[in-house]
């Protein structure tokens, strides 16, 4: 039985922690609201824990291409279709011409759910190339505007009958009309959402803007994302050549001397012959020490760690065409291929380590297959693709790479 004074202590208290309640509740408004970043809703530990808006503030990049009349991109690997307003996976089918189960099956989304408009749908396989009968100003997929200007000319000249010198013609009138280019730039890398990754992790993960994420692939002013849905990855935009300084009549470096007719011009030094320094690739390389246990499947450089939930292999970017070599000595058990059609080989080398080698092209073996240390076993793809993903693996579980390969 509580007498007076205890009832007073008690409503004492619980008015005390009311205010403070209060407090708190007022001071994360102010602090919410004097925030100039955009809210992170990747937060993991609430006030004070770390926080994913330097992913807003990244590299700038470039616009996201035009699609055609069929809103259609087209890149050398894949096709991605472009959401008009009042879109379903149903009506882009049928606008393409394309399995609706199958498209809706590969965007991990019902046929008849609406999409935004702008959003990104992926291709399971290609269709027409765009073409100016689809709208497009040119034909074929979107290519890099780099020309090798050195190689264009020797081609040239190799093609030139023996014995003929290089013939000339003489230039086409020149129209006074602009004639559009085709689309050009650089293929975007396709990233595949898994549970648990946000806009904002995949953000920090390429370093772009989540806002430029959010324009090149359609999403809300939420930036939701599903399990199972193709993001493209916004390509970084060139800088701007720099300008030439240009200088005064006059100005700039002082004339020189001209040399006098009785006093001779001193000789020349012999110039000294400077050795190229070697050329440095960026990123981690692969060297396979003598008594490692795998060896490398290509030479190249590490573009993406392993990391446990994330990324079960490694990355190793090398030259479009390269052999992709096996790691150590064994059996081709699987050879299967991914969502996107890309085959993925599998080695076995004892009964429970296996080796795994994605997004490759030209398979070289079969399935039952002994391959030896080193054997080339498929090919690096073309284009912007050209890495391999390699795992090991103990049973079904994944190990990091590199105590294997050092």
């Amino acid at each position: 039985m509580r007498g007076p004074i205890e009832d007073k202590q008690m409503t004492l208290t619980i008015s005390r922690r009311r205010a403070r309640l209060s407090l708190m509740t007022v001071t994360s408004l102010v602090a919410l609201t004097a925030c100039t970043d955009p809210l992170d809703f990747d937060l993991r530990g609430g006030l004070g824990g770390f926080s994913t808006a330097s992913a807003a503030t990244g590299a700038a990049t470039a616009e996201r291409p035009q699609p055609d009349d069929r809103g259609v991109i087209s890149y050398p690997n894949y096709q991605v279709a472009v959401a008009e307003r009042g879109d379903t996976i149903q009506s882009i089918a049928s606008r393409l011409g394309v399995s609706t189960p199958e498209l809706a099956r590969f965007n991990g989304i019902e046929a008849d759910v609406p999409l935004r408009q702008g959003e990104v749908i992926a291709l399971p396989k290609r269709v027409a190339e765009p073409s100016p009968a689809t709208g497009a100003v040119g034909t074929g997929p979107i290519q890099s505007g780099n020309v090798d200007i050195g190689t264009l000319a020797g081609d040239a000249i190799n093609r030139t009958p023996e014995g003929q010198g290089v013939q000339t013609a003489a230039l086409p009138p020149a129209t006074t009309a602009a004639t559009p280019k085709p689309q050009t730039g650089d293929e975007p890398t396709r990233h595949k959402v898994e549970r648990g990754e946000t806009a904002y992790t995949i953000a920090r993960l390429y370093q772009v803007p989540v806002k430029s994420l959010a324009e090149w692939n359609g999403l809300g002013s939420d930036f939701a994302i599903r399990e199972g849905q193709y993001l493209l990855i916004p390509v970084a935009k060139q800088a701007a050549p720099v300008a030439a300084t240009v200088t005064k009549p006059g100005a700039g470096s002082p004339t020189p001397t001209p040399p006098s007719a009785v006093k001779p011009l001193p000789e020349a030094e012999p110039q000294k012959t400077v050795a190229a320094p070697p050329p440095v690739d960026v990123g981690e390389q692969t060297q396979t020490s003598s008594d490692a246990r795998m060896v490398f499947p290509v030479t190249g450089s590490i573009i993406r760690e392993y990391a446990k939930g994330k990324n079960e292999g490694i990355n190793i970017k090398a030259d479009a065409g390269a052999p992709v070599n096996a790691a150590d000595a064994g059996t081709v058990a699987a050879i299967t291929k991914s969502a996107d059609g890309i085959p993925i080989i599998v080695v076995r080398h004892d009964p429970e380590l296996l080796t795994v080698y994605a997004n490759v092209t030209d398979v070289s073996v079969e399935k039952g297959t002994k391959i030896k240390r080193g054997q080339p076993i498929a090919k690096l793809r073309s284009g912007s693709d050209a890495y391999v993903h390699f795992e090991v693996r103990k049973g079904f579980d994944s190990v990091d790479p590199m105590p294997y390969l050092q």
